[in-house]
C-alpha cells in the first residue's frame, strides 16, 4: 500500500473502531518549550487496556470475516498487544491463543489472566515469539494478529494521528516511541498526508533500537537487545516487516535515549501531571527533552501506555 491507501484505511479504521475505544485526550504540558510554543501529551495510557494497542488489534479483528474469526485467532506480544487482543476478542465474543515471550511484566500478565484466552510462552525475544506464533497460525490455518506487521493494525494505530490533527491542527512536531513500527507508521502516514511539514520523530531506547539501526543500514537487521525499562518497545523486527519502508519514507529523524533519561522522564511526568506511565511511554518524553532546546513549534508527545508494575514504578519515581 502507498501512503494514500493507508490514509484511506486509517479513515475506515476510525469509523470501524470509534464506538469501542476511548478518544484519548490531549493534555497541555508545562515542559521546556519556548514561551510561544505549546506541548501536548496524547494520553494513550487512558485507552482501554492501558495502551494504544487496542486500536490496531480491534481494527484487525473487526475487519475479519465471521468464518475467519470462527477458526480462532493467534497473536504474539510482549504484553500490551496481548491485552488489546484479549479485550477485542471479549468484545466480539471470540476465542484465541496468545504467544508471549518467556519474560513478561507481571502487571500485564496478571491483567491477561482475567481474560478467556490461551497463553503460550515461547522465546526470549519478541521477534522469536512472533516467528513461532506465525508458524503455528499457518500450520493450523488460523488468522494471525500481528503487533505491527499488518496494514489493518497499522491503520488502527494511525487513528491516533487522525485524532491529533483533528484536535490540534497547528502541531509541528510529533514524538512517537518505536518498537516494531506499527504505531509510528500509521501516525506518520496520516500526518504527512494532511501536512507534509509536520515533523515526526521516532524515539527508541539506546538498549533496544533495532529499527533505528536497520534504517541506518538500509535493511532490516537482526541484533540482540539489551535490557531496557522500555519493555513495550523492546526486541527485534520481522525480516519482512512492512513497517520498515513506511518508517524509512515517513519518519523525519530518530532520537535514542538512555535508561537514565527514560527514568528521569517518568519522574518528570509523575511529578508534573501525576501520570503513571510505562517505560515505553517515557521514551518519547525523554526524546523530546533531549532536543527541546533546538526545537521550534508546537509539539505532541504520544504517551503510548501506562502498564507498569507498581513496585517498579515506585522504585523509579521515589
Amino acid at each position: 500500500m502507498d501512503r494514500f491507501q493507508i490514509v484511506r484505511e486509517i479513515e475506515l479504521a476510525h469509523n470501524r473502531i470509534k464506538k469501542y475505544i476511548v478518544k484519548t485526550p490531549l493534555l497541555e504540558f508545562e515542559g521546556e518549550a519556548k514561551s510561544s510554543d505549546k506541548i501536548f501529551l496524547k494520553l494513550e495510557n487512558a485507552q482501554h487496556t492501558g495502551s494504544f494497542k487496542l486500536r490496531g488489534a480491534l481494527n484487525k479483528i473487526l475487519s475479519l470475516s465471521s468464518d475467519e474469526l470462527s477458526l480462532g485467532i493467534i497473536a504474539a506480544s510482549t504484553g500490551n498487544h496481548a491485552l488489546a487482543t484479549a479485550y477485542a476478542l471479549k468484545l466480539t465474543n471470540r476465542k484465541g491463543t496468545i504467544f508471549l515471550p518467556n519474560e513478561v511484566v507481571e502487571t500485564k500478565l496478571a491483567k491477561l489472566s482475567k481474560f478467556d484466552v490461551d497463553l503460550i510462552h515461547y522465546g526470549d525475544d519478541s521477534s522469536e515469539t512472533e516467528i513461532e506464533a506465525r508458524k503455528i497460525s499457518i500450520e493450523r490455518n488460523k488468522p494471525f494478529i500481528s503487533p505491527y506487521n499488518d496494514y489493518q493494525v497499522i491503520a488502527g494505530q494511525g487513528t491516533i494521528g487522525l485524532e491529533i490533527y483533528n484536535e490540534f491542527k497547528t502541531v509541528e512536531n510529533v514524538f512517537v516511541t518505536v518498537g516494531g513500527g506499527g504505531m509510528i507508521s500509521g501516525i506518520a502516514c496520516y500526518l504527512k498526508h494532511v501536512n507534509p511539514n509536520i515533523k515526526v520523530y521516532g524515539c527508541q531506547p539506546e538498549n533496544s533500537a533495532v529499527m533505528y539501526h536497520s534504517i541506518k543500514k538500509g535493511r532490516i537487521i537482526q541484533m540482540e537487545s539489551k535490557t531496557t525499562i522500555s519493555d513495550g518497545s523492546a526486541g527485534g523486527i520481522e525480516s519482512n516487516s512492512i513497517t520498515f519502508e513506511l518508517v524509512q519514507n515517513n519518519v523525519d529523524k530518530f532520537i535514542l535515549v538512555t535508561e537514565d533519561e527514560i527514568k528521569k522522564s517518568m519522574k518528570e511526568l509523575f511529578g508534573k501531571t501525576k501520570l503513571i506511565v510505562e517505560g515505553a511511554a517515557a521514551v518519547a518524553m525523554a526524546a523530546y527533552n533531549k532536543i527541546s532546546e533546538n526545537l521550534s513549534g508546537d509539539s505532541v508527545i504520544v504517551i503510548c501506555g501506562g502498564n507498569i508494575d507498581t513496585g517498579l514504578f515506585n522504585s523509579i519515581v521515589g
